[in-house]
């Protein structure tokens, strides 16, 4: 099988670029026009191409793995600057049709190719597969519980995740060994050269803030204008795995959700349909009831703990789910305390609108018929395990559970059982392919470091401390419950463009707002 083999079904026309030139060179991106949609008409801007680099660095004339690339050539050729890459994160987040984004102003896309890839592992780069079949994922993942409570949920799920992290020793190939972020930014630098730029144009989000700060620290005199937003704690997170963990369960999650029930609260219920009362408390007996009794809904559908906080961490992630998520939440309080029931309105939603909080988050996904291909891959713990130090003994984390869940009761034991399966993951990163620090080398121009004050995932002290670690950085505010930022400002989006285009950093000190409120007043009828 070819090393640069796309994933059948994707729409693409590629082609891989030649072989690499001397030592210190390499060959340019050979790119074919492509279309992003097939089911829509050729726009005529896009082009792909599969870029070959080291499986493994120490042998970096030996095999070869794909890199899927797409970009959205620039707007105005005449005011060309470059390329902007862009990553969304994850780890494990597919950036190859984010060259197709509309969240950058005309001027960027006027002045840059677009180029979004999947990094190494992902999607359509050679992806990670633990397993052949989805048949036989699901036997694996069908036994784990996202939140597990009980004795047996916890064994079942313990057991199943070393049944998992074996599948991934079986049957991953020698990717697995070389899937940390260090790697990734190797392959960004030999992308950034191959399409012709001096020094690198970023944009990453989330996770993708880890691919930044490295890149920075790595190669801190290429970096032309980097932007880091919802950020990762870079030393932190390279260092002591678990206690990131803890701090994104605390001071993340548990902090985004308090701030939304009291803004919930505050926009009243004609707003906000959880708004009634003492949010707080109603919140935590919706959650506590689910420990212990799972709600069936008149639908057939069932709420359990697992699918409840999986579905409100996810919509935590964005403004504009905060509003159904109070819909959902209040129809499942009327569920659960039918004697309270005010009937359906405006500000009542029907017990039907709980259904939302009854579908796991993304293991729906998992569904197909025996003997399905296997169709996605497990770089999340590929990237993780190798960057991210964990206890190698599995059986600590249900004590470390408990103890979460006494600063975050709705998120403590939902992030500690993430860090099972990198205790016996069969590929621990070498130290020579970590970066580990140092994290302040003086970048040849300042890095943009976006934080959202109640960003769930990426909390905002993570962006404070990016912004102190990094040499030569300033942090941008922006007041809301949400995950990441551009997009969501006008003036955030102005900041960006000058920032890109212009290289003017914006001063340092600023608080802004999101355009959109969360909680819009009902349009009259």
């Amino acid at each position: 099988m070819s090393t640069f083999a796309l994933v059948t079904g994707t729409a693409v026309t590629a082609s891989a670029a030649p072989a690499e030139g001397s030592a210190g060179q390499v060959a340019p991106v050979s790119w074919t026009p492509c279309n992003p949609d097939p089911s829509k008409p050729d726009p005529g801007i896009f082009d792909c191409a599969v870029y070959p680099v080291p499986l493994d660095y120490a042998h970096p004339s030996g095999e070869k793995i794909g890199i899927a690339m797409m970009r959205r050539r620039a707007g105005n050729p005449a005011k060309r600057i470059g390329s902007l890459f862009l990553n969304p994160g994850g780890p494990g987040g597919s950036g190859y049709l984010w060259a197709t984004t509309t969240r950058f102003e005309a001027r960027v896309t006027e002045s840059f190719d677009l180029v979004g890839f999947d990094p190494r592992g992902v999607a359509r780069s050679n992806p990670l597969r633990c397993f052949t079949t989805n048949e036989d994922a699901d036997a694996v993942f069908d036994r784990m519980t996202g939140v597990p409570v009980t004795r047996t949920e916890i064994s079942d799920t313990l057991a199943a995740t070393k049944d998992y992290t074996d599948a991934c020793g079986r049957n991953a190939g020698p990717l697995i060994r070389h899937m940390s972020t260090m790697n990734v930014v190797r392959d960004l630098d030999r992308m950034r050269q191959a399409v012709g730029d001096a020094q690198l144009t970023f944009a990453g989000f989330s996770y993708g803030t880890l691919i930044g700060a490295t890149y920075a620290n790595m190669y801190p005199s290429k970096v032309r204008a980097v932007i880091v937003d919802g950020n990762v704690d870079p030393q932190l997170r390279l260092s002591n795995g678990l206690e990131y963990d803890r701090q994104r369960a605390t001071g993340g999650f548990e902090l985004a959700l308090d701030e939304y029930l009291k803004r919930c609260h505050a926009a009243g219920a004609l707003r906000c349909a959880f708004a009634e009362g003492d949010t707080r408390a109603r919140f935590d007996a919706i959650r506590d009831h689910l420990r212990t009794s799972p709600v069936t809904l008149p639908d057939g559908s069932t709420v359990t703990l697992s699918t409840f906080t999986g579905q409100v961490a996810n919509a935590l992630y964005s403004q504009s789910r905060l509003a159904p998520l109070a819909r959902s939440l209040q129809a499942l309080d009327r569920a659960i305390n039918p004697q309270q029931s005010l009937g359906a309105t405006a500000a009542q939603p029907s017990v039907s609108e709980a259904s939302a909080l009854a579908v796991p988050a993304p293991a729906a996904l998992r569904e197909a018929p025996a003997d399905t291909p296997y169709t996605v891959d497990d770089s999340y713990y590929g990237v993780n395990c190798q960057d991210k130090p964990y206890p190698s003994n599995p059986k600590v984390f249900p004590l470390i559970a408990r103890a979460w869940e006494i600063g975050a009761p709705t998120f403590g034991r939902y992030q500690a059982f993430d860090g099972p399966a990198c205790s016996t993951w069969p590929a621990p990163a070498q130290e020579v392919e970590r970066y580990t620090g140092p994290w302040n080398k003086r970048t040849a121009n300042t890095v943009m470091v976006i934080g959202n004050t109640f960003d769930p995932a990426t909390q905002y002290r993570f962006a404070q401390s990016m912004q102190r670690e990094l040499n030569n950085a300033v942090l941008v505010t922006v007041d809301m419950v949400q995950h990441c930022a551009v997009g969501s400002s006008k003036a955030l989006n102005a900041m960006v463009t000058s920032y890109l285009v212009d290289k003017i950093a914006p001063k340092p000190g600023q608080t802004l707002k999101p355009d959109a409120d969360p909680f819009p007043a009902p349009v009259p009828a």
